[in-house]
């Protein structure tokens, strides 16, 4: 991760080190800049890793970074209905969907599924190594439309309970899990359709 690129919240000092997740939004939804460095301190791995793969690795700084700033702008809007780290998942996926409904963020996707190898060159003797299989797995993934993507990404490699997951993608938990079942069909035919 390049948190070189990252804007520099002012770091953990004092009292805000002993505070709880909610009590750093209360206190970021009072201004508190301090609390959102340590919120950021706190969350931004996970904030990062989960933005990394909904979009490209060269957008994921600038969503995380925005994922922040939101939840600074957001905070006076925190219900504490669902974990602090649900919640900034929430912004993150928001934000990464957004991008994805521009029309040119489309067609780059679409021009870039065009020109996809159908298989990653192997000797056909060799055995499948589990670095193919996790390459197959990443191109299906990235083949995904966004919504599919994000059901996959939040529940089975951030491992969010359902109703957790449901809430931050602010979706019904059935049809979270219709997407979920759509995503892991599509991935499948995918990875099969790689391997052939």
């Amino acid at each position: 991760m390049s948190e070189g690129k990252l804007l520099p919240f002012r770091r953990v000092e004092g009292r805000t080190k002993e505070l709880s997740d909610r009590a750093l939004v209360s206190a970021v939804a009072e201004g508190d800049q301090a609390a959102l460095g340590a919120l950021y301190d706190r969350f931004q791995r996970d904030v990062y890793r989960f933005v990394v793969r909904l979009a490209s690795s060269s957008e994921a700084d600038d969503f995380a970074q925005m994922t922040f700033l939101e939840a600074y702008r957001s905070a006076p809007r925190f219900r504490g209905d669902a974990a602090v780290k649900t919640w900034l998942f929430g912004i993150a996926a928001n934000l990464v969907r957004n991008h994805h409904r521009g029309t040119q963020r489309k067609q780059r996707a679409h021009d870039s599924l065009q020109t996809m190898p159908r298989r990653p060159p192997t000797d056909p003797g060799e055995a499948i190594t589990r670095e193919q299989q996790r390459q197959w797995l990443a191109r299906a993934i990235d083949m995904l439309s966004p919504a599919l993507r994000e059901a996959y990404v939040i529940c089975v490699i951030e491992e969010l309970p359902g109703k957790e997951a449901a809430q931050a993608l602010g979706v019904r938990e059935a049809s979270l899990y219709r997407r979920l079942t759509d995503a892991r069909n599509a991935i499948r035919a995918a990875i099969e359709e790689m391997q052939s």
